[in-house]
């Protein structure tokens, strides 16, 4: 190579480096800008009330997401149990059973199609199958947390192949050699090792289940919700839901409550995660 090329190349190396920086900062200052005036906007209404107060379309003072906070735990918590197991399950038999050939190459891109299909194609799906007729469960918590378990199983799959995949051989080669059949293998050995992907897999999971709005106004979310859900059989609002309708109520008063509601919604994601990453580094470090 001639040092003529090799400046060149060392060139588009650096503006290529630079293009990528510059990316990188204007993406963070326009997430900053916007956490900032969401967070300038929601000062004058983050008090104690605003968490136990019920939705209130009349006095901004008295508007509160008690509701919505106990309705979004109850779908995000439902979710996650219907998803997880079967999304893993699903990884599993992908990863460790499927023989290689078109029928599971099928299954595999039907997966991946799946998670790049719109929420609200979910939403859809789920008041035709969940809340009307067959099932028709009703605009409820559990049809809720069924649409968007059908949301998330994709991602979850996906998630839990990768992990299992990163697995070593060398692994299942030991415990098979030591007498294990590939179930026990499977049990003892590879999802304990792959149990830090598997965390991330419900990280996204719920991050996705969290901030989910279309798929649950189109299945009939109530919007003012005056008693705390009590259970899968129960009428709920989320925090998604209750921040859309607080915005589109008039006057800059309602867009505060609306930006506390975003600052709540914030914290709660960033608290499970925080908890779900600070357990998944515990296990990477005792992984192997």
């Amino acid at each position: 190579m001639t040092p003529k090329s090799l400046r060149v190349r060392r060139g588009k190396e650096l503006a290529f480096v630079l293009a990528f920086l510059a990316s990188i900062g204007v993406a963070l200052a326009t997430i900053g800008f916007l956490l900032a005036t969401v967070l300038g906007e929601s000062l004058p209404y983050l008090r104690p009330s605003v968490l136990t107060n019920f939705a209130n379309y009349h006095d901004p003072s008295q508007a509160g997401f008690a509701a919505a906070i106990v309705g979004t735990l109850w779908i995000v918590g439902l979710t996650l149990l219907l998803a997880l197991p079967l999304g893993i399950a699903a990884g599993v038999y992908l990863e460790e059973y499927a023989p290689r050939g078109r029928v599971t190459r099928f299954l595999e891109a039907a997966v991946a199609n799946l998670a790049g299909v719109p929420s609200v194609v979910f939403g859809l799906l789920g008041l035709a199958l969940f809340v009307r007729p067959p099932l028709s469960l009703g605009p409820v918590v559990l049809a809720g947390a069924l649409t968007l378990a059908t949301l998330v199983f994709p991602y979850v799959v996906i998630t839990s192949q990768e992990a299992i995949r990163a697995v070593p051989s060398s692994i299942r080669d030991a415990a098979l050699a030591m007498g294990a059949t590939k179930w026990q293998t499977i049990r003892r050995q590879v999802l304990p090792a792959a149990a830090p992907g598997l965390l991330t897999s419900t990280i996204l999971a719920a991050s996705r289940a969290i901030g989910e709005t279309a798929p649950l106004i189109v299945i009939g979310s109530v919007v003012l919700q005056t008693f705390l859900p009590y259970g899968p059989g129960s009428p709920f609002v989320a925090l998604p839901v209750q921040i859309y309708a607080y915005i589109g109520l008039p006057g800059a008063a309602f867009r505060g409550v609306a930006a506390a509601g975003i600052v709540i919604l914030l914290g709660l994601l960033f608290g499970f995660n925080a908890a779900a990453i600070v357990a998944r580094n515990r296990l990477q470090r005792a992984r192997w």
